[in-house]
């Protein structure tokens, strides 16, 4: 059997324009779909490349164990030396505020300050202990802004803790976190591919933020860190003005934390501070954008698939 580059994925709607850009590319693929499964230990994976584009998101789609499913498939892939991207470590930072903020403090990325919870009456003392007037509360096991809601007085927050339209996190912690203003409405989303920048798409937010940007993310009334509610679909547009020494971190991050594929969100407080709020290991493309900048995040991501899968066959003839 010939090698091939394995897609894991628990979203047909998130891998259709991979596996598009795969089949431009003449490239052997095959996509595992974990929403359910098994994984004999005793056998020997397939030969190949394996990309995990698992989703921090996937109970909203009925798949609430396909992480957990995940992690036991790549530490199988792991122990047998195959080549992994987006890997184990990479996976806890998807499925983990809580890790991707002490992952980027690590690396000397400032993030917001953050306090996580277990509890409705915890939640309130960390809303209190915070210190600032105005902070969200987002789920730590999230993606697509799950459970993201601003506050501008403890009451509020209190009174929503113990009411019926409380939404419970799938891993039962949930995270307080400080308010940050920006000045100018826009969010910077950093996208690399290879662990290698490719490029920062802006979103403006002064008519609302769709926080994912792929063409399949419907989303009802929810709340970014800026603080509008989301009212219509978003503007998404690729710039060249985002500094440089923050690139350079974020790639460092990104090898120290074995991801490969990642986008990064920032966004710039009114004395010009950068804080980092989320990063996403399964990343998807506004194509709007991309086709205005003639630049292709699942284009890139599929050539590096080809060239990652042309390296692993060459040092499988070499044995």
């Amino acid at each position: 059997m010939s090698a091939k580059i394995y897609i894991l994925h628990e979203n047909d709607e998130w891998t259709i324009h991979l596996i598009k850009r795969l089949q431009e590319q003449n490239l052997p693929y095959e996509t595992w779909h974990l929403a359910e499964g098994l994984v004999d230990l005793s056998a020997e994976p397939p030969e190949g490349i394996f990309y995990s584009r698992m989703s921090a998101s996937s109970h909203t789609r009925g798949h609430a164990y396909a992480p957990e499913l995940t992690a036991a498939v790549l530490a199988w892939l792991e122990f047998h030396g195959r080549t992994v991207i987006n890997g184990s470590q990479a996976l806890q930072l998807e499925i983990s505020k809580v890790n991707q903020y002490t992952a980027l403090e690590a690396a000397g990325i400032q993030t917001p300050k953050t306090i996580a919870t277990a509890g409705k009456n915890q939640l309130v003392e960390a809303a209190k202990k915070i210190g600032t007037a105005s902070f969200i509360t987002k789920h730590n096991r999230a993606g697509k802004g799950l459970g993201v809601q601003l506050f501008h007085s403890i009451e509020a927050l209190e009174a929503y803790a113990h009411s019926s339209k409380f939404e419970s996190p799938v891993d039962g912690i949930t995270l307080v976190q400080q308010y940050i203003k920006a000045p100018v409405p826009y969010i910077t989303r950093c996208e690399f591919v290879g662990g290698k920048f490719l490029y920062a798409v802006r979103v403006d937010t002064s008519e609302g933020f769709e926080l994912c940007p792929a063409e399949a993310c419907q989303i009802g009334d929810l709340y970014c860190p800026v603080g509008d509610p989301v009212t219509q679909k978003p503007k998404f547009y690729i710039v060249d003005d985002f500094p440089r020494e923050l690139i350079e971190r974020y790639e460092a991050f990104l090898a120290r934390n074995k991801v490969r594929v990642a986008g990064i969100e920032s966004i710039i407080d009114e004395g010009g501070n950068v804080f980092t709020y989320d990063v996403n290991t399964n990343t998807n493309y506004n194509l709007d954008a991309e086709k205005k900048a003639n630049q292709y995040g699942m284009l890139a991501v599929a050539k590096y698939l080809g060239a990652t899968l042309r390296q692993y066959e060459n040092a499988l003839q070499m044995l």
